[in-house]
């Protein structure tokens, strides 16, 4: 992409927006207000705003406190320490009695880079799929932070929102009008011979992939899965049937993640050949973000690669 935004920084700005928008809004946090940008929160509404530490799964029943009062309430920390660490209290306080708890999480996947394995969350969009009751959305590009994190606010009950750490290829240029809605994927580009079905920092990836392939003759239909749970079911039905293959990309592991979640939505009404490019049942390690996805083939050339693969399956 020629165009770069930083994931943070943009949330930093939707978080204020979020503030003027939802009065009754408050946001808690893990001590990471800094990293998040949650600062700019409490900057300007002090009093709708809370800090417990390092203490994530206090964090959660404060959140879960708050709104039993009938507040929405943002808890935003790392991903994986947004999740993972408190995931009994999110699936018991949260889930269990549907609350109207945001879960925003910066840091997603092994892009995180340098702060290695212990932080890169690689897990957590499989850990809150599984959550009864939870919606599961995963920002692109800086360009949509504000659309997700709105849409967040605005539904009902549990949802987690998914960030990348910081900066990532813009795909939308107004993030005032982003057509953005639970439930819904978005298509990038359309093409007749396979569809690249990606979430987060990945979408940017199978853009490159796609141009990659018209290079080659192969038409490739680009979707933005920025909803995984709910999935946009008849989109993606209707593409297997136009396409006849897929192949799913994400910053996440290979099982649980987007691929599970398209092969199970495909499964149960247009079975097609799926690939996946993913972590291969592996942790992450310390290094710059863009060269451990390249180690860990989380690229446009793998993504191309699959799809040749998988055109070839379908017949």
């Amino acid at each position: 992409m020629a165009l770069v935004g930083n994931f943070r920084d943009e949330l930093g700005k939707a978080f204020v927006s979020a503030g003027e928008a939802f009065p009754e809004l408050y946001v808690v946090t893990a001590d990471v207000s800094k990293s998040t940008r949650s600062i700019l929160f409490k900057e300007r509404w002090p009093e709708r705003f809370c800090s417990v530490g390092i203490a994530e799964a206090d964090a959660v029943g404060v959140a879960a406190g708050i709104s039993a009062f009938g507040h929405p309430v943002i808890f935003t920390a790392y991903g994986v320490f947004a999740t993972e660490k408190p995931f009994e209290q999110i699936r018991n306080c949260v889930c269990y009695q549907n609350l109207n708890v945001k879960i925003v999480a910066t840091h997603g996947g092994i892009s995180v880079g340098e702060d290695g394995a212990t932080h890169q969350a690689v897990e957590d969009i499989a850990a809150m799929r599984a959550l009864p009751r939870m919606k599961v959305l995963v920002a692109a590009d800086p360009g949509e932070v504000k659309a997700a994190l709105f849409a967040a606010v605005r539904t009902p009950g549990p949802v987690y929102l998914r960030l990348g750490r910081s900066v990532g290829g813009v795909i939308h240029t107004d993030a005032d009008d982003v057509p953005y809605a639970v439930g819904k994927a978005e298509v990038l580009l359309d093409g007749d011979d396979v569809t690249l079905a990606a979430a987060g920092v990945m979408v940017e990836q199978a853009l490159e992939a796609a141009r990659i392939l018209r290079a080659r003759g192969i038409g490739a239909a680009v979707i933005n899965l920025r909803s995984i749970k709910p999935m946009d079911e008849e989109l993606l039905n209707r593409y297997a049937a136009k396409t006849g293959a897929f192949v799913t990309a994400e910053d996440h592991g290979c099982y649980g993640g987007v691929y599970g979640a398209v092969c199970e939505t495909l499964a149960a009404r247009r079975p097609v050949p799926v690939e996946r490019v993913a972590l291969e049942n592996t942790f992450g390690e310390s290094g710059d973000g863009r060269e451990l996805m390249r180690k860990y083939r989380l690229t446009a050339e793998e993504i191309a690669r699959r799809a040749i693969d998988v055109i070839k399956r379908k017949g």
